[in-house]
């Protein structure tokens, strides 16, 4: 045991003995008169904020002090557990000051466990202040009515962190986040230095440092990076594997060539990594516990969905996203019907930047036509919303849908639209949704047979949350990193005041020609 240590444990042995006289003490009627006489004062004091729930919180304990010795230390051993959340136990809890300040320390007691667990049910910072459009559903706790019953009960500890999401996202995220922790207190890993791209079968002399940079993220053995540290400064097939491998948990093209997105992959540091860790933690956070069985869930940051059906991730597909330019918000929508062989009624800023200045022969080679002002694509292979649209219902005019320019899938950058979800095998996958029901699989199939337009209800209502996740725990169990392309870790970071640098995400496919759509 540290110094450090040794004295939090005075002191909270000396704050422990302090309340614990104070709640002996509210048994005799004058020491509980006496608590509700200041009570007021000692009320003002603290942030205007949390007032209410304090207030709320002491109104059930009959305005007594309710902080034994026992509880103290199952505060303790809460508080202790902080960094399994991405945050620091000095941001909310110091024993040591509380002690200071007996006349004070049972309520600034109170406030630091409420402003804690606050926290962990529902995020540090509120979403809409670092995120142009977020409609998301949010947790909501009755934090007052919970800290009552979990000191009743004797079950502080449990209390605190089932008010944290206990999803396998969030559980094995934070689980990472300690690894991260971890390998920083160890000494992270060692700078990689930018430079020429490094290709298969050359030499360089950033090879060791590469090797190690592999092995304290496990993207390779222990063993295997020392006996290749060995072998001298070649870039083999075996460390080649393990780049790809690396390229892989990044979102880069997995193609063993070490060019600028995986040099600035390599250069970020175990403290910048396990920053962004905890800023994911935080997203995470702010959203409603319960979520529907059957969903489709889209990364926005990593341009993937996942259809989950009974609570189990049981379909995955590429995505295009909105660009930076053009993000595609934070949304939680129902979804009940697809269209088969939708025309695009493009949108005016569309229409008005991109399309009408072409003049009419662009128009009528894309199979467009203008309607009382409006600039209308014709269904047909090559309409840009493809041969099914999947409808949200009230959703800025965002939705999923099809699209003829399949080679964008291709590439690792693919946040190219307008702000809607190109979904690869969306033909395919709207199959899959309306497969329950024959009938209506049968009526689909129809449709695209004889390429009529038609609206075909799934007879039930899906939820569709998009989602920005550049951290999270891949299909292996490994922590994968995405780029922050829409800049979102960057102000969440500002507004949680924590120093963040980030690789810079490369656009692999700028000269993608001719690819207009929503």
């Amino acid at each position: 045991m540290n110094r450090r240590q040794l004295g939090l444990g005075a002191a909270v042995t000396a704050f422990a003995s302090a309340m614990g006289q104070a709640a002996t003490a509210q048994t005799r009627d004058p020491a509980a008169v006496a608590f509700y006489d200041r009570f007021n004062d000692q009320l003002a004091r603290l942030p205007a904020e949390i007032q209410p729930d304090i207030r709320a919180f002491y109104e059930l304990n009959g305005w007594r002090p309710v902080w034994t010795p026992e509880r103290l230390r199952a505060l303790q051993a809460a508080a202790g557990r902080a960094e399994r959340h991405g945050l620091s136990q000095a941001d909310y809890f110091n024993f040591e000051t509380l002690a200071a300040d007996r006349d004070a320390a049972e309520m600034r007691t109170t406030a630091a466990a409420m402003g804690y667990a606050r926290v962990l049910a529902e995020g540090r910072v509120r979403p809409e202040t670092v995120e142009d459009l977020w409609e998301m559903q949010k947790n909501r706790v009755d934090l007052p009515a919970g800290l009552n019953d979990a000191l009743a009960q004797s079950r502080l500890v449990d209390w605190f962190e089932g008010l944290a999401p206990t999803d396998i996202g969030y559980s094995n995220l934070s689980a990472g986040y300690v690894r991260y922790r971890r390998l920083i207190r160890e000494g992270g890993w060692p700078a990689f230095r930018q430079g020429p791209t490094i290709e298969p079968g050359a030499s360089d002399a950033r090879v060791p440092v590469l090797i190690q940079r592999l092995v304290a993220e496990g993207d390779l053995p222990p063993a295997d990076g020392e006996r290749l540290t060995q072998q001298g400064i070649v870039y083999g097939p075996e460390l080649q594997a393990a780049v790809r491998g690396f390229q892989a948990r990044h979102g880069l093209v997995a193609d063993g060539r070490i060019g600028t997105g995986s040099q600035r992959s390599l250069s970020a540091s175990a403290e910048d990594r396990a920053r962004q860790i905890a800023l994911n933690l935080e997203r995470r956070r702010w959203l409603k516990r319960e979520v529907a069985p059957e969903r489709i869930e889209v990364n926005t940051a990593a341009a993937i969905m996942v259809y989950w059906k009974d609570g189990r991730p049981v379909h995955s597909n590429r995505v295009v996203c909105g660009a930076p330019a053009t993000q595609t918000p934070s949304l939680e929508k129902p979804f009940a019907s697809v269209v088969a062989n939708p025309p695009w009624y493009v949108p005016a800023s569309i229409a008005r930047n991109e399309i009408l200045p072409r003049g009419p022969g662009y128009l009528a080679s894309q199979n467009m036509y203008v309607q009382n002002g409006q600039v209308i694509q014709r269904a047909g292979p090559t309409a840009a919303l493809g041969y099914v649209k999947f409808e949200l219902r009230d959703s800025y005019a965002i939705f999923l849908h099809d699209t003829p320019s399949k080679a964008v899938f291709n590439l690792a950058m693919r946040q190219r639209s307008h702000g809607c979800v190109r979904v690869q095998g969306a033909v395919d996958f709207a199959r899959l949704l309306l497969s329950p029901d024959p009938a209506l699989l049968s009526e689909f199939d129809t449709a695209q047979d004889t390429r009529e337009t038609k609206r075909i209800a799934t007879g039930r209502e899906i939820s569709v949350r998009l989602l920005y996740w550049t951290a999270f725990v891949d299909g292996q169990g490994r922590v994968a990193f995405r780029e922050d392309v829409y800049s979102r870790d960057a102000k969440l970071a500002e507004a949680l005041g924590i120093a963040l640098s980030l690789p810079k995400p490369v656009d692999d496919g700028a000269r993608v020609a001719n690819d207009v759509g929503p």
